[in-house]
C-alpha cells in the first residue's frame, strides 16, 4: 500500500500531458486534465526505496524486465511518454532527490578502451540491422522531417567537410572514426591524406577492409589507437564526431588539449557531440547498460576548453530536432528487426536498447540535451575560411 501511495504522489506531478495507469491490483487512475492517449501497465510494486536511489535507474531497469510497460499514443510511446516527462518541472525526470546514486566513472585508456568496446563491439551485424546504408551512428543532418536517413546522413558528412573547406593533399584526422564514411569521403571526394582512429575492433575491421576495397591505401589508413597515444601530427584538419561524450568531465581539458597539439597551425578542426545546455550531466542508467563512462558536457564547459586549449570558435550550429529525427528512424529500424534481435541477444537486451533509443529521442524533443557542431580554428576564428558562410551552402 505504501509503494501506491508513493506512486500516486509521483505520477501526480510526473507528466505535462494525462496518463493512464494500469497498477499490479489492476486498478486504474487517470492523473492529469483531458482524455489521456498512453497507458503506463505497472506490473510489479516497485519498492519507493529502490526508486528513492535512482529513479531513471530504476524505472529503466524495470522496463527492461518487463514490470513495466507503455502503451497507446502513436509510433514511439516510450519517446511521448518521456518526453511530457521531461518537459514537466516536477518529473522524476528532473527531481534530484531522485537521481542520487551515479556510479564512479574511470577514464583511464585501458577503461576507456573496454567501455567503447562494450558498446561498439556488439558486432557489425547487430549496427547494420539498423543504421542506414553508411553505417553512421550519429546525428544525420535532414533537409526536412521525411527525408531518408542515408540521404540525411550524406548530407551530414558533405555538411561537416564543407564547413572545414577543405584543400586537396593536406592531412586529416578523424578522431573516432566509426566505420569510416566521413574519413573516407574526404579521402575519395576531397583527395586528402586520411587517418581515422578507433577503440573497437570491431570497427577498424571494418574500415580496413572498405580502404582496402576501395583501393585507397595510399593515402588512407585507419589506426586501433587511443587520441591520447597518437604522436605523428600535425594534422590540418580533425574531425571527432561523437567522441568527447566518452572521455569522462575530469578528461576533457586533456581532449581539447590533445586536438590543439594534433591541429596544424593555422588548420581547423569540427567537433560534433552531444551537449547540454543547462550544464554537465550523467545519467545512471545509460552509464550502467548503454554508454560506460558516458558524460555529456555542458555548453560553457566545452567553450572554455576550447579557448583554454588555444583553439577559437569560428562557427556553432545546434542540431537538436536533427538527432531527434535520426533517434526515431533508428529506433523504427530497430523495431522492424525486433524479433532477429531478440533471439540473438534475448528479451532484456532488446527491451533495453528499444527505450534507450526511444528516451534520447524524448531527451532532444524536450531540449534535455542537444547535439552541436564546433568549428574551431588553431588561430584567430575564421582562419583561413571563406569570409561568409555562403561556401558551406553553395
Amino acid at each position: 500500500m505504501l509503494e501506491k501511495q508513493f506512486y500516486d504522489q509521483m505520477f501526480a506531478r510526473s507528466f505535462n500531458i494525462p496518463i493512464t495507469v494500469e497498477y499490479w491490483d489492476h486498478t486504474q487512475k487517470t492523473y492529469g486534465e483531458g482524455t489521456p492517449s498512453l497507458t503506463i501497465h505497472m506490473k510489479q510494486a516497485i519498492p519507493a526505496k529502490e526508486l528513492l536511489k535512482n529513479a531513471s535507474l530504476t524505472l529503466g531497469e524495470a522496463y527492461m524486465r518487463g514490470d513495466i510497460d507503455v502503451t497507446g499514443g502513436g509510433q514511439f510511446p516510450l519517446q511521448e511518454l518521456l518526453t511530457a516527462a521531461y518537459e514537466s518541472a516536477g518529473s522524476f525526470m528532473r527531481n534530484k532527490k531522485l537521481m542520487r546514486f551515479i556510479p564512479k566513472q574511470s577514464h583511464t585508456e585501458k577503461k576507456s578502451k573496454a567501455d567503447i568496446q562494450a558498446h561498439y563491439d556488439l558486432g557489425n551485424d547487430f549496427y547494420k540491422l539498423w543504421l542506414d546504408d553508411t553505417m553512421t551512428y550519429s546525428c544525420a543532418y535532414f533537409d526536412d522531417w521525411d527525408q531518408d536517413l542515408t540521404a540525411a546522413q550524406q548530407n551530414k558528412v558533405t555538411h561537416i567537410l564543407r564547413k572545414l573547406d577543405p584543400q586537396p593533399g593536406r592531412r586529416f584526422l578523424d578522431i573516432g572514426c566509426g566505420w569510416g564514411t566521413l574519413m573516407l569521403t574526404a579521402a575519395m571526394r576531397y583527395h586528402l591524406d586520411v587517418t581515422g582512429i578507433t577503440l573497437s575492433k570491431e570497427q577498424y575491421d571494418f574500415v580496413n577492409a572498405r580502404i582496402q576495397k576501395l583501393g585507397i591505401e595510399d593515402h588512407a589508413r585507419v589506426l586501433l589507437v587511443d587520441y591520447r597515444e597518437l604522436t605523428d601530427g600535425p594534422y590540418d584538419y580533425i574531425t571527432s564526431i561523437g567522441m568527447f561524450e566518452h572521455v569522462g568531465k575530469e578528461n576533457l581539458e586533456l581532449y581539447f588539449k590533445d586536438v590543439t597539439k594534433l591541429l596544424a597551425a593555422g588548420g581547423s578542426a569540427l567537433i560534433h557531440g552531444i551537449t547540454r545546455q543547462q550544464g554537465g550531466a550523467t545519467n545512471a542508467w545509460l552509464n550502467k547498460y548503454i554508454f560506460p563512462g558516458g558524460y555529456i558536457p555542458g555548453l560553457s564547459e566545452n567553450i572554455d576548453h576550447i579557448i583554454d586549449a588555444g583553439l577559437q570558435i569560428s562557427d556553432l550550429e545546434p542540431l537538436r530536432r536533427h538527432y531527434q529525427r535520426t533517434l526515431e528512424h533508428w529506433d523504427e529500424n530497430f523495431n522492424a528487426h525486433r524479433n532477429t534481435i531478440q533471439k540473438k541477444f534475448g528479451y532484456e537486451f532488446t527491451r533495453m536498447w528499444d527505450i534507450y533509443l526511444q528516451a534520447a529521442a524524448a531527451s532532444f524533443e524536450s531540449g534535455n540535451i542537444d547535439v552541436i557542431q564546433y568549428l574551431v580554428t588553431k588561430a584567430p576564428s575564421g582562419t583561413g575560411l571563406p569570409l561568409t558562410r555562403d561556401y558551406i551552402y553553395d
